[in-house]
């Protein structure tokens, strides 16, 4: 027979709770990424139990990104958008930043209580199990579950969150200090975006579960954000084992995403090849000169808005009307690489960036915001030029 049980008398605050399953004793720490008291209470408890295990909601960067202050000065810009991954950096600025303004109001570093676990844990020489889905992966997870609209719904929403300059009050802070607030603000989130949250909370949820099930020994005390709290014992109290390899993997496009990327550019060429065959070569060089303005003007404003280095808006221009005729690369990816080239940022812009990131005007001076704006404006011109292009030569070939 299965044996559970759940209790806290050990005289913790109720931030602690403790699961009895099957002979073994999970201890679950609640705590809120930006609490002096969190961290005091990781340290309480892990030195009091002396667990087999420690787990902690980190995997192996956000590990790295804690405990090497030096961490932004590492960052290979080129490389994150050669491998296409500058829209997931951007939304772990915009939480990240969020995350580090509230912590400034509280007097303490965001993640404290988390680096606390680990450090406790190698004073003592108890096994650390970083228990977290790859920060990567969830991020990309989360930017290919939402539609084109719900990306700027969120970026627009997480930038006015970190740029808002209301007061907090006493007792604001208050409440602030008890919770995960992370967690909330992705709980708020989610409520406009459920998708969100499942794939930041529930999955989550469920990885740390099976995460700490796996743990080495019979006490585990596992250190998370008080948001994932009863998701995680909910888990525990299930004995069916999950193959986490499915939420591990980053979601290829849908197929009807796949044929809309292909079956674009596929019928604005076809188009233009009818129209040089029913109307003459004339015709079809005015359609094809028509695609590449409509692409390329705004690319190119987006990039002179973002005031992009005029070799990049002059890439911008040219590359747009290419990149609208496959689904692999976007003009943004190209602007911003070739805008890292000739103005990279520097190692002290690179440190302030999520400082700068709240203070819009700073957005035009900070080298590393600017590429985000470049990425984001060229895009944002190219998938304009791209319907206005397409729904101009389409007309013409019924014309």
């Amino acid at each position: 027979m299965t044996e559970e049980k759940e209790v806290n008398n050990k005289n913790y605050t109720e931030d602690v709770q403790i699961v009895n399953r099957n002979g073994r004793e999970f201890i679950i720490v609640g705590t809120a990424h930006i609490s002096r008291q969190s961290a005091d209470l990781v340290k309480e408890v892990i030195e009091t139990e002396r667990p087999d295990t420690v787990c902690v909601e980190l995997d192996e960067k956000r590990y790295k990104s804690l405990s090497e202050k030096k961490r932004w000065e590492n960052l290979d810009l080129k490389t994150v958008i050669r491998e296409k991954q500058l829209s997931t950096l951007i939304m772990n600025l915009v939480l990240a930043s969020y995350q580090k303004k509230l912590g400034e109001k509280l007097g303490v570093e965001p993640g404290a209580e988390l680096l606390q676990a680990t450090q406790t844990a190698k004073e003592l020489d108890l096994p650390i199990a970083l228990c977290d889905r790859e920060v990567r992966v969830t991020l990309r997870r989360a930017w290919h579950s939402m539609n084109f609209w719900q990306k700027i719904k969120f970026l627009t929403g997480g930038l006015a969150g970190v740029f808002e300059k209301q007061e907090l009050t006493e007792e604001k802070l208050a409440e602030l200090r008890s919770k995960d607030v992370l967690t909330e603000m992705m709980e708020e989130l989610g409520k406009a975006m459920p998708v969100l949250k499942r794939v930041l909370i529930d999955e989550r949820d469920t990885y740390l579960a099976e995460k700490t099930k796996k743990a080495n020994g019979n006490k585990i005390v596992t250190v998370v954000g008080a948001g994932h709290v009863n998701g995680i014992i909910s888990h525990l109290k299930n004995d069916k084992e999950v193959n986490l390899s499915d939420i591990e993997k980053i979601p290829s496009s849908a197929p009807v995403a796949k044929i809309i990327g292909w079956g674009i550019p596929i019928l604005i060429v076809a188009s233009i090849l009818y129209i040089g065959y029913t109307k003459g070569l004339a015709a079809a060089g005015d359609n094809a000169i028509f695609w590449v303005l409509a692409n390329g003007i705004p690319s190119a404003i987006g990039a002179a808005i973002a005031l992009a280095h005029p070799i990049t808006i002059l890439t911008a221009f040219l590359a747009a009307p290419f990149t609208s005729l496959t689904p692999v690369i976007g003009a943004g990816y190209v602007a911003a690489f070739v805008q890292v080239y000739f103005q990279p940022p520097v190692v002290k812009e690179i440190q302030t960036v999520m400082q700068d990131l709240r203070k819009p005007a700073k957005w035009w001076q900070n080298k590393l915001l600017r590429v985000f704006l470049v990425f984001i404006l060229t895009s944002l011109g190219s998938v304009i030029g791209t319907y206005v292009g397409f729904f101009e030569i389409i007309s013409n070939v019924f014309n």
